[in-house]
């Protein structure tokens, strides 16, 4: 056996995306998962209509498919799904938890596909194999004796809509509004900001938009690792010659070239596509001043046509039938010098003049953007002034044209669309109690920031997980992880092992459920289920292949039963009957959601599925004001409460990263092809003039803390440098390792999503011993 080395390995990538590299990625997952044999067949049916939809990104899918309609990390995800290894009963009689949890993430999941309810015996350590009416009775029977306000229900993203509309209404019925989800990780920052400014909490652009689009603006989202197949209609929209401006501190392969792994001439051929015509690395936490430097070269350049009695560069009429609050914009932005806004964002007066030139010669301007413009301190205003942008020019509610953020989980938008939130005020709380006969709480629940502090405050006392690994997916990991063993119950629904599950407490349950690739049957019925995208298209879907073992359950049906052992019988849901036929829940949605849902059962087997109605495509805001809103925002400071001294140039701006062998909290591997780092992920990337500058050279080793509320020790290491391609003042390490530097308190304002993207940090030098090298790479890691 060989172990792979933790000392980073690192060789700038200077092929595209896509193209050879993607293709052996792919086989080398297929041949480590064992999953040759049934892969293969089951990527043919990913994402087409009678097949499953992808478990990783939600991006959107076309009604028409490619023949290979999947990505490099779609395939991945599949593999991993779909892998003949086990995580059975054996295992946990070979292992302790406390044993497990010296295991690293990767190996964790590595092992294989859940296969039997399991309970934890404290006394022994261990998960014991239990049955599924004895996890049904004991679970319900502690929810009954819990208040429910003390009990969180929380959703990863991953739930159909089916699942996701009976979770929520379980939790609503027991009597709790404490329905986090992975939203508040991310997106709440999009939601929040979109729905005050144009009155939609999602975005616009559908997939068609891409075809008619003569201008991409791109911020704060890798696609060559994050959404893979985002980059066929990025590259269709390059052949037309359709400029791509892109904004972000790291320069990713996805964002300049691409080689579409399903076109024999490009695979054999020397060429690429250019994806971006303009690459501006702008400072970490800078966006919000880049933004504003457009908008303010934008506002000249209407000036200066005006004044030379050419057509207004601004759409006074849209302007002035559907928007309010340019005026006060305007005054902000001019109060904003050249000298501030290039200091702020890290780029030059130059490079925003571009940029706002071209914007300026665009009639269907639409913008994207991911997490690294969301997990900021002012996530929220970085959306609105993107929107600002947009509304200069009449650039929403017209074809090609419009928002686009990139949701990651593949139904993170769906749940929120059928109740997963914890704002009652979101929800149809009228249809639900007359329909159900249940008494929706009055008082707003926890969100994810809320749940905890009520963990680490105690207030917390059971949790439910419905997928996830959220004790890996939050911050400030090192203080969650010991208040974890202060609830009552905790209960995990789960396809593989993750380190939420390793950490119990006084009650904790693991349930094996089904995953989405495979086939859902019940009462010897195949179900289909349904999910929504990125880009608000709704549509139906069935899993293809055979369970990994016969004791696994569907997310349905393991809420069906918990909720019957749970609930009094005064709730009027038929959750048997929903078990057992799907479309009786889809049915119920219809009638709680008649406006998206209706006809729900036909229109969801259309080519492409439908598209859930969005006002402000019409031209319709539902806004306080009844009209598209132009928002300003208060400062362009990114930590408005953290304050340096002048002479403190040691501090760094971290911002958190995934790997391109990577989903989320799942590690699929080692190396980060589109980086050149390869054998580790215990790396820091920094500029090379800070290295420099502060004492150190690449390859050395660190210690990294936050530099924020002293009195509170987080630090992660020892990290090895590399020196990257990164501007300076700025570093990047991986999530979720780096998850502890984050504090709970440093959250975006009014989306409380973690600030994980601008973490003030310092260094330490640090020597590895023996240890620190086995760890990123350990035994359960190594490889034949």
């Amino acid at each position: 056996m060989s172990l792979i080395h933790p000392t980073a390995h690192f060789k700038p990538y200077l092929s595209a995306a896509g193209g050879w590299g993607s293709a052996r990625s792919v086989m080398q997952v297929l041949w480590r998962e064992q999953a040759l044999a049934t892969a293969p067949l089951a990527l043919f049916k990913q994402n087409k209509p009678k097949g499953f939809a992808c478990v990783s990104c939600a991006w959107g899918k076309p009604g028409n498919p490619h023949a290979l309609e999947f990505c490099e990390n779609g395939a991945k995800a599949t593999a991993w799904e779909l892998t003949r290894l086990r995580t059975g009963p054996e295992f946990f009689e070979r292992h302790t938890l406390s044993e497990l949890r010296t295991w690293t993430d990767h190996a964790l999941e590595q092992h294989g596909r859940l296969t039997h309810p399991m309970r934890y015996d404290p006394t022994s350590d261990r998960y014991r194999t239990t049955t599924w009416a004895e996890a049904y009775a004991a679970i319900g029977q502690q929810l009954k004796g819990l208040p429910p306000e003390q009990v969180v229900f929380y959703a990863s993203g991953r739930a159909s809509l089916e699942a996701s509309f009976m979770y929520q209404l379980f939790a609503r019925a027991y009597g709790s509004n404490n329905l986090p989800d992975s939203s508040n990780m991310c997106h709440e920052s999009t939601s929040v900001g979109l729905q005050e400014s144009i009155g939609v909490p999602v975005g616009t652009v559908t997939l068609e938009d891409f075809e008619h689009t003569d201008c991409i603006f791109f911020f704060g989202q890798n696609v060559g690792s994050n959404s893979p197949r985002m980059l066929h209609p990025l590259q269709e929209a390059r052949k037309r010659k359709v400029p791509i401006i892109t904004f972000n501190p790291l320069r990713e392969r996805g964002l300049e070239r691409f080689v579409n792994p399903q076109s024999p001439m490009e695979m054999i051929g020397p060429e690429s596509t250019v994806i971006s015509t303009q690459y501006h690395q702008v400072k970490i936490g800078g966006d919000l001043a880049a933004v504003t430097g457009i908008i303010k070269a934008v506002l000249e350049l209407d000036r200066q046509a005006r004044a030379a009695g050419q057509p207004a560069v601004l759409d006074d009429a849209f302007i002035a039938e559907h928007t309010d609050g340019l005026d006060a914009l305007r005054q902000w932005v001019d109060e904003h010098d050249w000298t501030c806004l290039e200091q702020h964002s890290g780029l030059t007066r130059g490079a925003l003049e571009a940029a706002a030139t071209v914007y300026a010669r665009s009639n269907r301007v639409m913008v994207i953007w991911g997490m690294g413009m969301t997990q900021h301190r002012k996530g929220v205003d970085n959306v609105q002034m993107m929107v600002n942008l947009l509304l200069l020019r009449g650039n929403i509610g017209k074809r090609g044209a419009g928002v686009c953020p990139v949701r990651g989980h593949s139904n993170v938008q769906g749940q929120r669309t059928v109740g997963i939130t914890e704002d009652p005020q979101k929800v149809p709380v009228d249809t639900l109690q007359a329909l159900f006969n249940i008494r929706v709480p009055a008082q707003k629940g926890r969100a994810t920031v809320e749940t905890c502090e009520g963990i680490l405050d105690g207030s917390v006392k059971g949790f439910i997980g419905l997928g996830g690994n959220f004790l890996r997916a939050i911050p400030d990991t090192d203080r969650m992880e010991p208040a974890w063993a202060s609830l009552e119950l905790s209960v995990q629904v789960a396809t593989k092992l993750n380190r939420t599950h390793l950490v119990p407490g006084g009650q904790t349950w693991l349930l094996p459920c089904l995953g989405h690739i495979e086939i859902d049957r019940q009462d010897g019925r195949e179900q289909v289920y349904s999910t929504e995208d990125s880009t608000g298209c709704l549509r139906a879907w069935q899993g293809t292949t055979e369970p990994a073992h016969d004791m696994l359950r569907s997310e349905v049906a393991i809420l069906a039963g918990l909720a019957e052992h749970t609930l009094d019988g005064d709730c009027n849901v038929p959750w048997d009957a929903w078990r057992h036929d799907y479309a009786l829940v889809r049915q119920a949605i219809s009638q709680t959601y008649p406006e998206i849902f209706h006809d729900m059962e036909t229109r969801m087997w259309q080519p492409g599925g439908f598209h859930r109605p969005l006002g402000a495509c019409k031209r319709e805001w539902h806004t306080d004001t009844g009209t598209a809103r132009f928002m300003t925002p208060a400062s362009l400071e990114e930590n408005p409460d953290v304050t340096f001294d002048g002479e403190r140039r040691e501090v760094l701006q971290l911002m958190t990263l995934r790997s391109n062998d990577q989903f989320n909290t799942t590690v699929y591997g080692y190396d980060d092809r589109f980086r050149g780092v390869k054998g580790t992920r215990s790396v820091l990337f920094m500029n090379r003039d800070d290295v420099v500058r502060l004492g150190y050279a690449p390859g050395d080793w660190v210690t990294v803390r936050t530099a924020i509320e002293p009195e509170v020790r987080r630090e992660v290491g020892p990290l090895q440098i590399i020196a990257y391609d990164i501007p300076q003042g700025c570093a990047a390490a991986y999530y979720p390792e780096c998850n502890p530097l984050v504090p709970l308190w440093h959250h975006a304002e009014r989306s409380k999503v973690p600030a994980s993207k601008s973490v003030p940090v310092t260094l330490q030098r640090a020597q590895p011993n023996r240890a620190d090298l086995a760890r990123a790479v350990p035994e359960h890691d190594q490889v034949m």
